[in-house]
C-alpha cells in the first residue's frame, strides 16, 4: 500500500480536541482499528508524523506518541531511511462490514453456538433466566429482597468504628475458610435458629450460595454423577451442575416436597440430592417431616449426598423456622448452604456452607484453588451486625413487611384476574407462583407481559420436564405496595386478549 493509499485509507480520522480520551490515544486507537478490519494491511507504509500532523491539525509530539505506542505493540515497524510501516508480520485481515442485518446477527450466533460444548449451550440458556439484569429491582424479578429497608445507617456505623480501629493483620490475605469470628458466629446462629449441631471448623464462608455449589460439584462428583434435581428447582443450581458434567434427574414435586419415589424409579444410586426442604424454591411449599426422614434415610443407606439449599426459611410467615435436615443423626451425609443475599442485600455476596467434619479438609483445599480467601472486611462488619442483634432485629422486621406485601399481591391478583390466574399461596417469603390454565404458554405470555413493562418470569423456566400447567413466579419483596397494584393492573392490559 503506497502512502497516499494509507492517506485514504486514514481519512475520516476525527479527533476531538475537548474531548476526555488524550489526542494520541484517540488517534492510537483509530489506527489500531483500521489496521485490525484490515484498513491498512501488512507492509502499509504511514505518513510521516510531520505530514499526519499537517493533515490533522495537531503536534507532531500527538502523532509520535501514537505510532511509538503501536510499535511497542507490534503493529508497526520502522525502517531507517524508509519510514513507518504496518508490521509484515500481522496476518492479513479481512474487513469486515460496519452494520449486519437481522439474518446475518442470528447466523453468527448459530455460529457461535457450533464453537460451544453442550454444556455451555445449556448454561447459556439457562442464562436467560438466571442472568439479565439482575441488578435491576423490576416488578416482578423474583429473589430481590427489600435492599430500600436495609438499616444502611447502623451498617455504616459499623463499618465507620471498624475502618478507624483496623488491625494491619486484616489487610493480608484472610483464613481461606473466611473470618473465624464470622464463622462462630453463624454456627451459634444456625444452632439456635436452624437446630444444626455443627462446629465453627465446619461452616465455610462462601461468595454467595452458587459459588456453594461450585464446591460441592468439584468435590464430591464425578463426572456423569446423577444428582436428583427439584423439578420445577432452582436453575443457578442446575447450571452448576450442568458445568460439572453431572447427570440431572427432574424429580417431581408433589403436596409434601421432592417425590422421593420418583426419584427412586429414575436413579436410585444417584450420587446427590439438591434440595429446599424449608421452602422450596420456586413451589413454595416446605418438606413434610415423613419425607424428610425418607431421604435422609436414602441417603443414609446408599451412601449419597444431600445439599439442603436454606432458602427463604427466615421469612416464614407465621412460628419460628423449621428445623434443617443437617442434624447429629444425619450421618455426616448432609451439607447446608445459605446466603446473607436475600436476608440483607445481594450485593454483600456472603453465604456459607456447613459441612460434614471429615470433608472439611477437602473443602478446604477446594476453597484455597477457588479464589484463595473470600474478601474480608464485609465479613467484620457483617460479624458486628449478627452480634449486635442488628440481624434478627431486621428479619423481624422484613417479615412483617414481605407479609404485608405479599397479601398486597394475593389480593390484587384476585382482583384483577379471577380464577384465570391460580395462586399458590404458601407462606410468604420473597415470592409467590400464579398457575395459568392448562394450554396456555408461559414463555408467550411472560414476553407479551415484558412489552408493558412487567417483568413475570414463567415457570417452565424453573422446570426441566415439561409442565403440565404453566404460570409465573412474582417477587413481591422488592417493591411497594402502590407498585404492586399498578403492576398487576399493566399484567391485566397485557393479558386481556388472551383471558376474553
Amino acid at each position: 500500500m503506497s502512502k497516499a493509499a494509507a492517506f485514504i485509507a486514514l481519512a475520516g480520522i476525527d479527533l476531538e480536541e475537548a474531548g476526555a480520551v488524550p489526542l494520541y490515544r484517540q488517534l492510537y486507537e483509530t489506527l489500531r482499528s483500521a489496521i485490525l478490519s484490515g484498513r491498512l494491511g501488512p507492509g502499509a507504509r504511514l505518513p510521516s508524523s510531520r505530514a499526519l500532523a499537517g493533515a490533522l491539525g495537531v503536534s507532531r509530539n500527538t502523532i509520535a506518541t501514537a505510532y511509538e505506542q503501536l510499535r511497542m505493540e507490534g503493529y508497526f515497524e520502522g525502517r531507517v531511511g524508509s519510514g513507518t510501516y504496518v508490521s509484515r508480520s500481522l496476518p492479513k485481515m479481512r474487513g469486515q462490514r460496519r452494520k449486519t442485518n437481522a439474518k446475518q446477527r442470528a447466523k453468527r450466533r448459530f455460529s457461535q453456538q457450533q464453537r460451544l460444548s453442550q454444556r455451555g449451550i445449556e448454561i447459556t440458556n439457562l442464562w436467560q433466566v438466571i442472568g439479565r439484569d439482575a441488578y435491576q429491582s423490576n416488578a416482578f424479578r423474583p429473589r430481590l429482597p427489600a435492599s430500600a429497608e436495609f438499616p444502611l445507617d447502623t451498617w455504616s456505623r459499623l463499618t465507620g468504628r471498624r475502618w478507624r480501629n483496623m488491625p494491619s493483620d486484616l489487610l493480608t490475605y484472610g483464613d481461606p475458610a473466611g473470618y473465624r469470628p464470622l464463622r462462630e458466629v453463624i454456627a451459634s446462629f444456625l444452632n439456635e435458629n436452624r437446630h444444626i449441631d455443627c462446629e465453627t471448623d465446619q461452616v465455610i464462608i462462601v461468595s454467595g450460595t452458587p459459588q456453594a455449589f461450585a464446591l460441592v460439584a468439584a468435590v464430591l462428583l464425578e463426572r456423569g454423577d446423577a444428582v436428583w434435581m427439584e423439578d420445577p428447582g432452582y436453575p443457578r443450581a442446575r447450571a452448576t451442575f450442568i458445568a460439572a458434567d453431572a447427570e440431572l434427574i427432574p424429580v417431581p414435586l408433589d403436596r409434601e416436597g421432592l417425590d422421593l419415589q420418583a426419584g427412586l424409579a429414575q436413579a436410585p444410586e444417584a450420587r446427590l440430592a439438591y434440595v429446599t426442604p424449608s421452602h422450596q424454591y420456586p413451589m413454595g411449599m416446605k418438606m413434610s417431616p415423613a419425607r424428610r426422614l425418607q431421604l435422609l434415610d436414602w441417603a443414609t443407606q446408599s451412601g449419597a449426598w444431600i445439599l439442603e439449599d436454606d432458602y427463604g426459611a427466615e421469612y416464614r410467615a407465621a412460628g419460628l423456622p423449621i428445623a434443617a435436615l443437617q442434624n447429629p443423626k444425619d450421618a455426616g451425609c448432609v451439607l447446608f448452604t445459605g446466603s446473607f443475599s436475600s436476608v440483607l442485600f445481594p450485593a454483600l455476596r456472603i453465604g456459607y456452607l456447613v459441612v460434614p467434619p471429615d470433608l472439611v479438609d477437602a473443602f478446604m483445599a477446594a476453597r484455597i484453588l477457588m479464589d484463595q480467601c473470600p474478601p474480608l472486611f464485609g465479613q467484620v462488619v457483617l460479624t458486628d451486625f449478627i452480634g449486635e442483634n442488628h440481624l434478627e432485629r431486621h428479619i423481624r422486621r422484613m417479615r412483617g413487611l414481605y407479609q404485608q406485601r405479599h397479601e398486597v399481591l394475593i389480593e390484587a391478583l384476585h382482583k384483577a384476574f379471577g380464577d384465570f390466574l391460580s395462586v399458590e399461596a404458601e407462606e410468604a417469603g420473597l415470592h409467590l407462583v400464579a398457575r395459568l390454565p392448562e394450554g396456555l404458554d408461559d414463555q408467550v405470555l411472560s414476553r407479551l407481559i415484558a412489552e408493558h413493562g412487567i417483568e413475570a418470569p414463567p415457570l417452565s423456566f424453573y422446570a426441566i420436564e415439561a409442565l403440565r400447567r404453566g404460570g409465573f413466579v412474582l417477587g413481591y419483596a422488592a417493591i411497594d405496595e402502590e407498585t404492586i397494584r399498578i403492576s398487576v393492573g399493566r399484567m391485566r392490559n397485557a393479558l386481556e386478549a388472551v383471558m376474553n
